[in-house]
């Protein structure tokens, strides 16, 4: 889950993550170009990371620099990227993991630059709110190309490497909300409801090449997230609007609770390291909770309770 979203008037505006123009680097289109360390490659592991612009992309990037990986931190804009440039053992590249192309030309740069891939993290992901009466075919589209397609698409390029290295892991960013529903979120949990269910499929026939699966399911997360949520409404579809006021002033106060970006990363590493074959990680006392609940308890409890907290 992410920070709440904006409310709009019928229609749906992408809006891209942004950052401040880096004058030091020398970029082009595809990715910001630096001279590789003799210690590249050669002693560390690399870990390949979609969606680090900002969040938990960029703090699961940080810390796993920190930790002597080797990164390939992606985003849609590295032309405007300034801190993990710097960085000794970073390559940031581009990445829209909804064009094929794109794709092949970021996993070319990896190995081109550190000659292997150990572990892939889908992150690079947005949210959908809002009545499906409001929404548009566009954005329906985009939430499904970016959230699933794309992390099928991203983890069938990496996939070949780490068959013939007979050993790695895909970790996919998923939600507490892959395994129930607040109301308007028809495409958001939708979409996570998917992540969950493929990533569980998937990890059945990764084992076979020595390949683990990992699922993280984050609560509420404090992350520029919610600034490139689209929330769809249209304010003349009046039977929607209490509800729509309700849902939007439940996600302004579960913000107060947020986890930082930094307390997932540290949980997408622990993911990587632990060589368990666990396939689900909670994080967030948020996500705990509810999750828990949703586990023990039947449909109709479970519903007349979150109605209960969202004052439905």
């Amino acid at each position: 889950m992410a920070a709440g979203p904006r409310s709009k008037i019928a229609g749906v505006t992408s809006i891209p993550r942004a950052g401040a123009f880096a004058e030091h680097v020398v970029a082009d289109q595809n990715h910001v170009a630096r001279k590789p360390s003799s210690k590249e490659s050669e002693v560390s592991k690399t870990i390949m990371i979609t969606g680090c612009s900002s969040g938990i992309g960029r703090a699961t990037a940080n810390l796993f620099q920190q930790k002597g990986w080797n990164v390939v931190a992606t985003m849609r804009t590295p032309q405007r990227e300034q801190e993990l440039t710097k960085r000794e053992n970073v390559l940031v590249t581009a990445l829209d993991v909804t064009k094929p192309e794109s794709i092949e030309s970021a996993v070319n740069a990896a190995l081109t630059r550190f000659r292997r891939i150990d572990v892939l993290v889908n992150n690079a992901g947005f949210g959908a709110y809002g009545p499906l009466e409001a929404t548009n075919a566009e954005s329906i589209r985009r939430e499904f190309d970016t959230n699933v397609v794309g992390m099928l698409a991203m983890t069938k390029a990496v996939v070949p490497h780490l068959r013939v290295n007979r050993e790695g892991v895909v970790v996919n960013i998923a939600s507490m909300g892959g395994k129930f529903a607040f109301p308007l979120g028809a495409l958001y949990h939708g979409a996570k409801f998917a992540v969950e269910g493929l990533s569980e499929a998937l990890s059945y026939e990764m084992a076979a090449i020595g390949v683990r699966v990992k699922i993280i399911e984050p609560g509420m997360v404090a992350t520029g997230f919610g600034k490139a949520m689209d929330f769809s409404n249209d304010e003349r579809l009046t039977e929607y609007q209490p509800l729509v006021a309700k849902v939007m002033a439940s996600f302004a106060e579960s913000q107060k609770a947020a986890s930082p970006p930094e307390v997932v990363a540290d949980v997408v590493f622990q993911a990587v390291s632990d060589g368990t074959d666990q396939l689900r990680y909670r994080v967030g006392k948020d996500a705990e909770a509810m999750l828990s609940a949703r586990q023990s308890q039947d449909d109709g409890t479970f519903f007349q309770n979150l109605r209960g907290q969202l004052g439905l």
